[in-house]
């Protein structure tokens, strides 16, 4: 039986009589739309409720459902211990789930489980629904690291799952929008937070899910967005399917932005929709994209590109002709300091969006600039310390970056800095170092830039330390 509607909600504990005290009053608006919501759930009458939450279990390269039998909770962090929750869970749907996923090699199940009770984020919506209706089961589902295509496809996996089983199915995305809304707001003001809150209010209201791949990490970093990858999942349990859609209400009076939409299976056209399979239309589009960087490309990405997928491939590392022979196109020549110059060189791998590696050298470490680079690009696919290696079946899916670094120079102080023009290397007399390339997404100033390279040498804010600027050539 197909999943029966599926609601965008948000979760602020704030919203709870007992937890917000009377501040609760502020967003009325919100508090309606979600009663109305309660009550739509009770007039569904679903056997089970899928909640996904950013605050259940979460890991890089997980999704964790929550095992067992039963789960409890209370707002008691939120110094309203007498709002209590007890709830069953749906274990032969959790079971149905975890074996879709492992047989089609998606990690997702049960494993790992770091705190059984119920977080806020399910509790909120269940606060709500359980004001009108209680005969349900509940499946409980966190996100993840991984990039928004495995949030759209765990989606598709669930409404197969719940398609397999004599179940009716509502599921719930539990997600707040941006938290950057207002100066006076938690997180205070970002100009990224009201954008993003207007863009997907937009996407979600006209349920055009294919757009939800279009939201950049960096711009959803910059939002401080909460639920955006608890609604990829339910745009992907519609895969296929047309949507209608209700938007109740969005409010952002506290800084924190509040959604409320719903999304029922539109009975008035075809229930198979081949131009709402977004993620394999996002997926094509995207290789074909890529297909065309992989040809556009010059000889430096050439060259790191086919070292990396050699050593996948094969575990050998390339043997690499002294002219550089079989990486050259019509008419092109190798340029001298590949063969001929050394230098210090970084390969940066990305995967739909997201970092998936990146090492280099800071200074040359080998005989010439060709083999610095295919040296690198085998670090930064398979040795990358925050990173699982890339395995063969990604590499269609990847956009390489190389930067060959220009000699550092000692500087006095941040003013010599640039963000888009200079690499930053921050420096101790122990000997700890941290580098940060020029011009990355997402790093937008100079203090946010020696910030970071700080971090990455484990160096204090309040220690002793020296700067280095850099400029590099970037072969994309």
């Amino acid at each position: 039986m197909p999943i029966l509607a599926s609601f965008m909600v948000p979760h602020p504990p704030l919203i709870v009589p007992d937890v917000g005290r009377g501040g609760e009053k502020q967003v009325e608006t919100t508090i309606d739309s979600y009663q109305k919501v309660a009550k739509e759930i009770s007039v569904l009458s679903p056997d089970t409720i899928i909640i996904t939450s950013p605050h259940a279990t979460l890991y890089s390269d997980y999704f964790h459902i929550s095992p067992g039998k039963t789960a409890k909770g209370s707002f008691a962090a939120f110094r309203a211990p007498n709002v209590k929750f007890s709830e069953k869970y749906d274990t032969e749907l959790v079971e149905k789930i975890s074996e879709i996923a492992k047989h089609e090699n998606f990690r997702c199940g049960t494993l790992g489980e770091q705190e059984p009770d119920l977080d806020h984020g399910t509790m909120v919506p269940l606060y709500f629904i359980e004001k009108e209706y209680k005969d349900f089961q509940l499946v409980r589902i966190g996100l993840s690291g991984f990039p928004l295509t495995d949030h759209y496809k765990l989606g598709m996996i669930l409404s197969r799952a719940v398609n397999s089983l004599d179940r009716k199915v509502v599921l719930v995305a539990s997600g707040d929008l941006s938290h950057k809304l207002q100066d006076y707001g938690p997180y205070g003001f970002s100009k990224e937070g009201p954008e993003y809150d207007s863009r997907i209010m937009d996407v979600m209201g006209r349920a055009s899910f294919g757009e939800l791949f279009d939201f950049s990490e960096a711009f959803c970093d910059k939002a401080a967005e909460c639920g955006h990858r608890s609604f990829v999942i339910m745009a992907g349990s519609w895969d296929g399917k047309n949507v209608r859609t209700n938007v109740f209400s969005h409010e952002d009076v506290t800084g924190v932005g509040y959604g409320i939409i719903s999304f029922y299976p539109d009975a008035s056209s075809s229930e198979n929709a081949p131009e709402r399979h977004f993620l394999q239309l996002h997926l094509d589009s995207m290789e074909k994209a890529l297909s065309a960087q992989r040809e556009a490309s010059d000889i430096y990405v050439r060259l790191a590109r086919l070292s990396l997928e050699t050593y996948i491939r094969t575990g050998k590392k390339i043997d690499l002709p002294d002219d550089l022979s079989g990486l050259l196109k019509d008419g092109e020549t190798v340029p001298e300091e590949l063969l001929h110059s050394r230098a210090g060189a970084f390969v940066s791998i990305h995967k739909q969006g997201m970092l998936r590696g990146c090492i280099g050298t800071i200074g040359p470490t080998c005989k010439n600039l060709a083999l610095e680079i295919a040296t690198n690009a085998i670090s930064a696919s398979t040795r990358d310390p925050r990173f699982d290696p890339i395995r063969e079946e990604e590499l269609s899916l990847l956009e390489i970056n190389v930067d060959v670094l220009g000699e550092a120079e000692d500087i006095d102080s941040e003013e010599e800095l640039d963000v888009k023009r200079y690499g930053v290397i921050v420096s101790t007399r122990d000997g700890r170092r941290g580098l940060l390339l020029p011009d990355l997404e997402g790093v937008d100033t100079v203090s946010e830039q020696v910030r970071i390279a700080m971090s990455k040498g484990g160096i204090q804010k309040h220690e002793k330390y020296f700067l280095q600027r850099f400029e590099v050539i970037r072969h994309r």
